[in-house]
């Protein structure tokens, strides 16, 4: 009897033992590491999408201009102040020509001295050039009265040598008008560069704009080329735009774009691509674009930010994915594709894209194939996976 009762209870403990491990098995397998993975899927379905473009970008000027002086300088006047509107021309401010005025009124001084040299000059060139003429006379006709021997060699050779003086001094008066002219010219140089910098002095808008900064007050010293006044031409504000590199396949100019700014979200304004800088943003991954207004509104300033939504294609008919199931890996761009239950990694090659999460694939799958969206887990080539309608916390 006791060995009975000893070997029943023997059994009752193995039998006990094994429905546990069972039980083990059975959650290990349902719901372990051994688990199959849970996956949601869609099917390639045909359809059309317009594709386009989103991102996020600001407000600048196409055209800006930085005011200051040519030479250093200590800043005498600021007549404007940010916000204002000016006209091209108008004076914004003035620098302090220091003895500017000064070495002016001398140079001034010492051009009309050399104006009247020159003047002086050509009246003696004029009269030196008389006294030639009489000369070149007198000793025609002395060598004429020689050669009849009304006169001596020694008076033809003096009337020859009074030639020659006048001559020389024709030479001289040349060389001396020519020297003043000279003069006057370099004085001239440095007269009108003096007024040149003394009319630099003075800083004129060069179009009708806005000023957008006043970046110093009078009394401060600035150098050549620093910025005193910057304004902008309000007709040229445009907005520089941030697209994902990676979907900007088809972006070309002249493209049309909504514009969505953040003062004012809710009525979209129109614009287009007019320009596609050549270097992209090699660590956002973004493609810089710059696209202009329609028609520039009201109010709008420097520095807002704007949704803007550029329009790459019409409608395209193909297949198309939801972009959640796009995968990329050390294969490339590819899905994970539904093969007899198991997933197996498909390279594909995409088209255009929609904001409402759509993609369109041009190679590698065909109409009807089954497609993991998303997955608990990472998947694997020939993993076992359990398809359901949703995962857990997952929105619908």
């Amino acid at each position: 009897m006791k060995l009975n009762g000893f070997l029943s209870r023997k059994f009752g403990l193995v039998a006990f033992a094994v429905l546990l491990l069972l039980g083990f098995g059975f959650v290990v397998a349902r719901s372990g590491p051994l688990a199959p993975t849970k996956v949601t899927i869609t099917r390639v379905e045909s359809g059309s999408l317009s594709s386009s473009l989103f991102g996020i970008g600001t407000v600048e000027a196409r055209r800006s201009y930085f005011i200051g002086p040519t030479a250093a300088g200590r800043v005498k006047a600021v007549h404007v102040d940010v916000g204002e509107q000016v006209k091209a021309g108008q004076l914004l401010a003035e620098i302090d020509p220091v003895d500017l005025d000064e070495r002016l009124r001398s140079i001034d001084a010492s051009y009309a001295r050399a104006s009247s040299a020159v003047l002086a000059a050509d009246a003696q060139r004029k009269d030196v050039l008389a006294r030639q003429t009489v000369a070149g006379l007198n000793a025609r006709r002395y060598r004429d009265l020689g050669d009849k021997h009304f006169v001596s060699p020694s008076a033809v050779e003096s009337k020859q040598q009074e030639l020659t003086s006048a001559q020389a001094a024709v030479d001289a008066s040349e060389a001396n008008l020519q020297s003043a002219r000279q003069e006057v010219v370099r004085l001239k140089a440095d007269q009108d560069g003096l007024r040149q910098q003394r009319n630099n002095l003075r800083l004129v808008a060069p179009v009708d704009g806005v000023v957008t900064s006043r970046d110093v007050e009078a009394g401060s010293t600035v150098i050549a080329g620093q910025s005193v006044v910057k304004l902008i031409e309000p007709n040229s504000l445009w907005i520089k735009v941030r697209l994902d590199q990676g979907r900007s396949r088809g972006l070309a100019l002249e493209q049309a774009a909504s514009i969505a700014l953040r003062s004012n979200p809710g009525m979209p304004l129109t614009g287009k691509v007019v320009r596609i800088e050549p270097v992209s943003d090699s660590v956002t991954e973004e493609r810089i674009t710059l696209v202009t207004f329609d028609q520039i509104p009201l109010g709008l300033s420097i520095g807002e930010m704007a949704e803007v939504t550029v329009y790459t294609a019409a409608n395209q008919s193909g297949l198309i994915l939801p972009n959640a199931a796009i995968k990329q890996t050390s294969q490339g761009t590819g899905v994970w594709q539904l093969r007899d239950g198991k997933p197996a990694f498909v390279a594909i090659k995409l088209g255009g894209s929609s904001l409402d999460g759509l993609v369109q694939v041009l190679e590698g799958l065909s109409a009807g194939d089954e497609i993991i969206v998303h997955s608990e887990r990472e998947l694997s080539e020939g993993s076992r996976v359990k398809v359901v309608e949703q995962l857990a916390g997952q929105r619908k």
